[in-house]
């Protein structure tokens, strides 16, 4: 029988999570649509704090991790708050706070934007991450751990 291998600095995992508030309220999760998530750690599709949650973890682990606000998503930044001119929305759009829109960056790229509100012909949009400033609870479970490209055994 082979060891159950152990998550480290490259390996792949597939895995279910949820994120939840501290109020228990669902943020994500995998198992919603039941579609577990794939990554590389180190590949930059968790952010260093939730991979360092992971490391260690081998196939069949469920564990819950409570990360503060400053090790989850971070504060909001108040630079990340934008007023635009109502006109920059299209006329038929009906907009109302709590509205998450793409909007386009120049790169082409979309972020999505959260209206704050709406007063006369300003509109407020955050940037910021929707869970910024959030205390959050990751509750993990390991579904599959795989060697990373890197970790190569010798013949």
């Amino acid at each position: 029988m082979t060891e159950s291998l152990v998550i480290g600095n490259d390996s792949e995992v597939i895995l279910h999570f949820d994120l939840k508030l501290e109020d228990g309220s669902a943020a994500d999760s995998t198992r919603v649509n039941n579609k577990p998530a794939k990554l590389v750690m180190g590949d930059g599709s968790l952010t260093p704090n939730f991979e360092a949650c992971l490391v260690g973890l081998k196939k069949g682990d469920k564990k819950a991790f409570t990360l503060e606000a400053n090790d989850a998503f971070g504060e909001p930044n108040p630079n990340n708050m934008h007023y635009m001119d109502r006109s920059r929305f299209g006329a038929d759009l009906k907009i109302e706070e709590g509205m998450i829109l793409a909007f386009a960056q120049p790169d082409g790229s979309e972020i999505p934007g959260i209206i704050r509100s709406v007063a006369g012909d300003s509109v407020t949009v955050d940037f910021n991450h929707p869970l910024a400033g959030q205390t959050v609870i990751f509750d993990v479970e390991i579904l599959d751990v795989k060697p990373g490209t890197h970790a190569q055994s010798e013949n």
